[in-house]
């Protein structure tokens, strides 16, 4: 619990202190975007098929901060800092950067309480490799459609 803790209060005062680029509609669409998805995709990965759980598995309210204060915060600071202006390359290298990122900090979570909260069933970090630049390509989808609105009305 230790190790969630530190990374909520870490990711959360990045998130929130270079944030330059996000207006405060678009942070609460990502974040209630973020909580949902994420929910969803546990849903099936994690009490259906038990590919992997926090804490413990089924339902746990220890892992209600995942959902609602870590991973958005994450997806705050990747679209914050993601190159929309840049070359292809650019933003396909990004992504590939922020997989790596996540990946090592999946490795992290994987360690022991106190430091990690994170199990694996069946999962393997070669799934997270492999579905993470497709949920940052979501993610990536949602904010165009959420700016377009925006910037339209």
């Amino acid at each position: 619990m230790i190790g969630l803790i530190m990374a909520v209060i870490v990711f959360n005062v990045i998130a929130f202190k270079t944030n330059k680029h996000l207006t405060k509609n678009q942070i609460v669409h990502i974040w209630a975007f973020t909580i949902c998805f994420q929910t969803l995709f546990d849903v099936f990965i994690s009490l259906k098929y038990h590919g992997y759980w926090y804490f413990s598995k089924g339902v746990d309210v220890r892992s209600l901060p995942i959902y609602t204060v870590l991973i958005p915060a994450v997806n705050i600071m990747f679209l914050n800092w993601y190159p929309f202006r840049k070359a292809l390359y650019w933003r396909v290298l990004y992504i590939f950067l922020w997989v790596i990122l996540i990946t090592l900090y999946e490795m992290i979570t994987l360690l022991p309480e106190p430091w990690g909260y994170f199990h694996h069933g069946w999962w393997r970090l070669g799934h997270s490799i492999l579905i993470n630049p497709v949920l940052f390509y979501i993610l990536l989808k949602y904010y165009k459609w959420i700016y377009n609105i925006e910037t339209r009305n």
